[in-house]
């Protein structure tokens, strides 16, 4: 079968057994090629063609694609055993639970391990309302935390959850940034707060520096949780290796996923401390995964860690990440009429286009010069930019000249819009 042959029976099998509109919005926005093969800041598609990965699988690929010494470590346990029996003990599942302790904020100590940020949610939801005994969980406008159900409930977009009511009862959604909100809400059968640092798939909304520690006051004076969502603030996207750690915030429970498995492997994970796992302690089998902690997914998560204890330094990520947001705030000073706002932390940057339209604009530009971006799932208007850490200056200075040119064709063109 020849390259073309292969584009096209993809595309008849995404039409016939996956989703016709997902085959129909990839060749709208000129995505209807089959990727290949990827290393480091780049994704070859199958005819040779070369993109410049500036959304980093949406946070995973922190350590870029197929970075060599996490590969090494999971080809190597191929060798020898790749999921777990579940009957003995895992030494890889119990190694993995160290490294990450010893990377935690303050004494969070306890992990269990699952395949995805959604499944970490759902964890430490239950986990919150088995530790507390109370039901209502107070969640923020605009968050997202995945689509499984409790992470949906939890989620505050209402396109995604309308189609699905009713949800998980005993859930409240109140403004992001506004801790006077929360404290209005929280009562008797309050068991947790649940955060997002930043919120991602909000639109790259950075609260207020004094609003995390606020959270953590009115929890602690109401015997009521603090989870904090880091599927994608943690693990260095931020500039710190947990975004908690710029206010000095220890939560009760944390969830990380995404760039755990070093871009390799899928794996999650719901962390806490001790006296929030002591039920699980008495009741170790109340929580079960069958995939959830398998060789191959912890050593991708332990040579991560690894990575990022002994090179985090050298990516220089909340440096990257000052550099490039300063000169997409020029790009917005010069076109105020095409991009509204530019915001972030590190390596996730947020760029808010005046309206939708232009967002679809720019990432269809994007695209056709082989630059991967994309918007952020509950606010359309906002091009989120996730790199890699191994992004240098120069690629940043390649794509700000790229968006320079996408913009000023949009400049000319907004009244259009």
């Amino acid at each position: 079968m020849d390259k073309k042959e292969l584009i096209q029976l993809t595309i008849s099998r995404y039409e016939t057994n996956v989703n016709p509109a997902m085959a129909k919005l990839f060749r709208l926005m000129g995505l209807a090629t089959v990727e290949w093969y990827s290393k480091g800041m780049y994704v070859f598609d199958v005819n040779g063609n070369k993109y410049l990965d500036c959304l980093g699988g949406y946070g995973v690929f922190s350590l870029g694609h197929r970075n060599s010494a996490v590969l090494e470590a999971v080809k190597k346990q191929l060798d020898y055993m790749p999921l777990s029996s579940k009957i003995f003990l895992n030494d890889k599942l119990a190694e993995l639970s160290s490294s990450l302790a010893d990377i935690l904020p303050g004494d969070i100590k306890y992990s269990f391990f699952v395949n995805s940020g959604a499944e970490a949610v759902e964890g430490a939801l239950k986990l919150a309302r088995l530790h507390t005994g109370k039901t209502k969980i107070i969640s923020m406008v605009n968050a997202f935390h995945g689509k499984t159900f409790g992470a949906l409930t939890a989620t505050g977009r209402e396109l995604f959850r309308r189609p699905f009511q009713p949800l998980v009862p005993d859930f409240v959604h109140v403004k992001y940034g506004d801790s006077l909100a929360v404290e209005h809400e929280i009562d008797e059968n309050t068991a947790a707060v649940i955060i997002e640092p930043i919120q991602g798939e909000g639109g790259v909304i950075v609260p207020p520096d004094d609003y995390l520690p606020e959270l953590r006051i009115l929890c602690d004076e109401n015997d009521v949780l603090l989870i904090c969502d880091e599927v994608q603030t943690g693990l260095g996207r931020t500039g710190k290796l947990f975004a908690v750690d710029y206010y000095n915030v220890v939560p009760d429970i944390i969830v990380v996923a995404k760039a755990l498995g070093g871009g390799v492997m899928p794996i999650g994970a719901f962390c806490a401390k001790e006296e929030v796992w002591s039920k699980y302690i008495e009741s170790p089998f109340l929580h079960t995964s069958t995939f959830g902690g398998n060789q191959l997914a912890c050593v991708a998560a332990i040579e991560t860690i690894k990575i990022l204890q002994k090179e985090y330094d050298t990516y220089e990520v909340f440096e990257k990440g000052n550099y490039f947001i300063e000169k997409l705030i020029e790009l917005k000073n010069q076109y105020p009429k095409v991009i509204k706002d530019v915001r972030g932390r590190g390596l996730i940057i947020g760029i808010e286009m005046t309206n939708e339209s232009l967002g679809g604009f720019l990432m269809a530009e994007c695209i056709k010069k082989h630059i991967i971006i994309a918007y952020t799932l509950n606010n359309p208007k906002v091009i989120r930019l996730e790199p890699p850490f191994i992004i240098t200056y120069e690629i940043i200075d390649y794509i700000i000249e790229i968006l320079t040119c996408i913009v000023e064709r949009a400049d000319d063109l907004v009244d259009d819009f």
